[in-house]
């Protein structure tokens, strides 16, 4: 299967880089998300690497007529309007399992908001795992893994390292990018 998603890379013209960090557990995000390429982008990414990374999506993804595709690729239904015990059922997940990459999309969408959404932290900070950083850089035709964030519980410190590791990454709608940082707390 890596030698097939590696192929596949290729073939469409895409450079995979980086490496797979030697952890069993971790918080994977992937960024920019602005375009519907990005899912099947990524999946080869995932099997290129070889590792048993499961996701999050939204829940109405795995309805007939392709639910099972999505479950077979490793995904995690999420109703997103249902978010009561989120991060602790993540962080549930992450004690139950010896191994554990979960990844999710810090913008939540394809279109551009003004904030990512801070559950991916909240869950890494809860399961004390690490956060690795994917990407999909258009312009040059680049993705893959880069470093391995652990994370300090400083937020502004912690979103700085992200901002200076995506600041050079451009999606294939870079006009869609949401602006990293998290949604302010109302007072």
């Amino acid at each position: 299967m890596k030698a097939l998603a590696r192929a596949l890379l290729s073939l469409a013209g895409w450079r995979l880089v980086g490496e797979a960090p030697h952890v069993a557990r971790c918080v994977v995000i992937f960024a920019p998300h602005t375009s519907n390429w990005d899912f099947p982008l990524l999946l080869l990414v995932k099997y290129a690497f070889g590792r048993p990374v499961r996701y999050l999506g939204k829940h109405t993804l795995f309805r007939p007529p392709f639910g099972w595709l999505f479950r077979a690729t490793g995904g995690i239904p999420v109703v997103r309007h249902e978010r009561q015990h989120f991060v602790a059922d993540a962080a549930l997940l992450f004690a139950q399992s010896e191994a554990l990459w979960l990844a999710l999309s810090p913008e939540g969408t394809r279109d551009k908001t003004d904030h990512w959404k801070s559950g991916f932290y909240r869950i890494a900070l809860a399961a004390k795992v690490p956060v690795l950083l994917a990407f999909v850089d258009a312009p040059t035709k680049q993705c893959g893994l880069g470093p391995l964030v652990v994370l300090s519980g400083n937020e502004e410190q912690d979103l700085a390292a992200f901002r200076a590791f995506y600041s050079t990454k451009r999606g294939i709608h870079p006009d869609l990018a949401s602006t990293i940082r998290f949604k302010p707390k109302p007072n």
